[in-house]
């Protein structure tokens, strides 16, 4: 295990000097799912949701929250996305929705957090959108399925 680089000498918290540092294209993806009630997962599929287009919304909520992940996380940087896709499916054998999201960007740190906060968002708003019909719902398995660059090099789970 490698020593915490978010702390200094006394324990303090410290945002990691990544200035030394080369730039390269990382990309990462994350994933994630919600499950729900058959009927709900039916009513978002028939397009009679009460608060309208779910996916759709939370597909731009994912989006909108990977751009903002360095003001939600204290010692993130913020970082210039070149990319991030979200795509959410149906799952009829949850049932649900699986939730992916992939950034990019090209710089001196990674965007793991980034792909893990819009999926972690995504899932929040299916959540809101369908909270009125469906009080059983559960996200779940939010993770890093790959990433790509750095020092570190490519991992996949």
């Amino acid at each position: 295990m490698s020593e915490l680089t978010h702390l200094d000498e006394s324990g303090r918290a410290r945002m990691v000097d990544v200035s030394g540092k080369v730039p390269t294209e990382r990309v990462a993806i994350a994933t994630g799912q919600l499950t729900c009630l058959p009927e709900t997962l039916a009513t978002v599929l028939a397009g009679t949701a009460p608060k309208g287009a779910v996916v759709q919304t939370a597909e731009l909520a994912g989006i909108m929250a990977a751009k903002r992940t360095s003001d939600l996380i204290p010692l993130c940087h913020p970082l210039p996305l070149a990319k991030v896709e979200l795509r959410i499916k149906a799952v009829e054998g949850l049932p649900g929705f699986s939730v992916e999201a992939e950034v990019k960007t090209v710089g001196v740190t990674g965007v793991e957090m980034e792909a893990l906060t819009a999926v972690s968002v995504a899932c929040l708003t299916l959540f809101d959108m369908l909270k009125a019909i469906d009080r059983t719902m559960v996200i779940g398995a939010v993770q890093v399925a790959s990433k790509t660059g750095g020092k570190s090099g490519s991992w996949q789970r």
